[in-house]
């Protein structure tokens, strides 16, 4: 195997384990040699990270202000050319996928599907006028499942960027990647979800977004060492079970524009800020649900603590950063409440690790709710001469292997040889 280990820092941080990291790319050569009969020298590898949410807890599909992280977690792939139209993605632990994409129309049974990704794909790098053409690859991915660091993002950002490398000279920037990767999943996929996950797996370091206007979001990349400051980013999946969730996700975009029509506006972002307080009681009596209300102030508040935790970061203050990360995890509690289902109030595992985290730190550091909320994980900054014992306290509690500790990926989705 080319010896990549001069990337190892740009894609895990500084703390990585070369051997594990050499035995996971020999793995996965191995295999693709054994699936597809390739020629060693022929095989390239490609790597797309998942993404934490710093900041901007449920703002982006209301046109809001999000900050996001590229982690060191990542899905990798062994890739070949094929000689054909067809793509064939076989991925640990799921049934292999041939897709012909001579053949790119819209399949009603292929919904929710990775051929309908893949099929999304390529079609969106041929309305641009972009090459496609066969490729096989297997892929391996560290991203977790269901915490909030989204690994579905992470596979269709991959796909687009070997079609991206492969036949178009990387052409395309991450952020064009992302959006072609929304494409699939809203019209092939059939999943209406925004353009944050793709981005935030796609562009590598720590961006803050303006989601103004959606299809073209303004990006600020921001230099960023947490480590520097002492401390450690950390996750904590609290196991909870995420089955009929589906409803308590939808509430949230829908509830904040339910106040947003009564301006006649589609979302929050549209309103004035001081007009919406100003007629805070008429909204109310029309409206008739205060939860709306609350989730629409979290809204507003959570933009504004974006806009200042990128000064923060911009500025080295991370004391200040701590604060605001505090105020947005409070926030997300008391007014856009997504840390427990209003359906099952007896599972409240978010609301238990928050509670056991802030008994820890004393007053150091901070945590927040992470991602979507309602099950799934927690972040939580812990001072790096206190993390493995903070690991132990919440392994002891919610499993072995609950705690785990980031560092922000610099490179982009991107082949590595």
């Amino acid at each position: 195997m080319k010896d990549i280990s001069h990337l190892y820092s740009e894609l895990y941080g500084e703390k990585y384990d070369r051997k594990d990291l050499d035995q996971r790319y020999e793995s996965l050569i191995t295999r693709h040699k054994e699936l597809f009969k390739a020629d060693e020298d022929s095989i390239m590898l490609f790597s797309t990270a998942g993404r934490t949410e710093l900041a901007g807890n449920h703002t982006d599909h209301n046109l809001g202000l999000v900050i996001a992280g590229t982690i060191n977690l990542d899905t990798i792939a062994a890739v070949t050319l094929r000689d054909d139209s067809k793509v064939i993605v076989n991925s640990e632990g799921f049934p292999e996928v041939v897709v012909d994409i001579n053949d790119l129309a819209v399949r009603q049974e292929e919904k929710n599907t990775t051929h309908a990704l893949l099929r999304g794909i390529a079609k969106a790098f041929k309305d641009r006028g972009l090459k496609i053409g066969g490729w096989q690859a297997n892929t391996t991915t560290r991203v977790l499942k269901g915490s909030g660091l989204s690994s579905s993002a992470a596979i269709e950002v991959l796909c687009a960027e070997i079609f991206n490398n492969l036949y178009n000279d990387d052409t395309l920037p991450p952020v064009e990647l992302a959006k072609i990767s929304k494409y699939a999943e809203n019209v092939y996929f059939d999943k209406p979800s925004g353009l944050l996950d793709q981005i935030g797996c796609a562009q590598g370091g720590v961006v803050g977004i303006d989601f103004k206007d959606n299809d073209n979001p303004v990006l600020t990349p921001v230099s960023i060492d947490f480590e520097k400051f002492g401390y450690d980013l950390v996750i904590v999946d609290t196991k909870g079970n995420h089955a009929d969730l589906t409803g308590e996700y939808a509430a949230v975009p829908q509830e904040m524009r339910q106040v947003a029509a009564w301006f006649g506006k589609k979302n929050l972002r549209e309103l004035d800020y001081e007009d919406f307080m100003e007629k805070l009681p008429e909204v109310r009596a029309a409206v008739a649900n205060d939860r709306a209300i609350l989730r629409a102030i979290h809204f507003f508040d959570e933009n504004m603590r974006v806009e200042a935790m990128l000064d923060c970061l911009q500025e080295d203050d991370f004391d200040s950063y701590l604060y605001y990360v505090e105020e947005s995890g409070n926030s997300s509690f008391k007014y856009l409440q997504n840390v427990y289902p209003a359906i099952n109030v007896k599972e409240q595992g978010l609301s238990l690790a928050l509670a056991v985290t802030e008994d820890f730190l004393a007053g150091e550091g901070a945590c927040r709710v992470h991602g979507g909320g309602f099950a799934g994980t927690i972040q939580a900054y812990i001072p790096k001469e206190l993390t493995e014992d903070y690991r132990k306290l919440m392994d002891g509690i919610f499993g072995e292997g609950s705690t785990v500790v980031l560092a922000i990926r610099k490179k982009p989705a991107c082949r590595l040889i």
